[in-house]
């Protein structure tokens, strides 16, 4: 039986995949794109509120986040004007975060997804930011520091055995 909160999070999943289908600069992208943020909050906290944090779901959560960035990332990367510098530093937190996804492959046969303060606080950041980077590039780029800082802390954590004890 899906819990609640592994509910919350496929209809996460499936508003990621709606946003490929509407404007982006429509209300009901905007809508959607809100749902999205709130609900990738109430599933963690639902799920810790009703006690049934699992493995599954934290891992759910963490496929779900990337299908939201991945659905926004294919949405709003063409039309913003992005500086090259900010291009290759997104490059290198994917680099960074590839190589601790193949660490984990290789240590533990499987995906590690820490749920980290500075992975969380990079997901806001970035949802709060998005929207704000056609205006300007300082919001993104403040996430893109805390996004490195949380790939690098997401490396020690899974080459230092933190990952599979949570």
């Amino acid at each position: 039986m899906i819990q609640l909160p592994n509910a919350i999070t496929l209809l996460r999943i499936a508003g990621s995949l709606g946003l490929l289908f509407c404007d982006v600069s429509g209300v009901v992208n905007w809508i959607i794109y809100v749902l999205c943020g709130i609900s990738d909050i109430a599933d963690g906290w639902l799920a810790r509120k009703l006690k049934c944090v699992t493995k599954k779901g934290a891992l759910l959560d963490s496929l779900a986040d990337i299908c939201f960035v991945a659905c926004c990332a294919w949405k709003l990367l063409p039309i913003l004007e992005l500086p090259q510098w900010l291009w290759l530093w997104g490059g290198v937190i994917a680099a960074i975060k590839i190589v601790n996804q193949i660490s984990a492959l290789v240590m533990y046969r499987c995906f590690q997804f820490p749920h980290t303060t500075a992975n969380k606080a990079t997901g806001f950041l970035l949802f709060i930011a998005v929207p704000m980077t056609v205006w300007s590039i300082i919001p993104i780029s403040i996430a893109a520091t805390v996004a490195t800082f949380a790939a690098i802390q997401e490396g020690y954590y899974i080459r230092t055995f933190h990952a599979i004890r949570h």
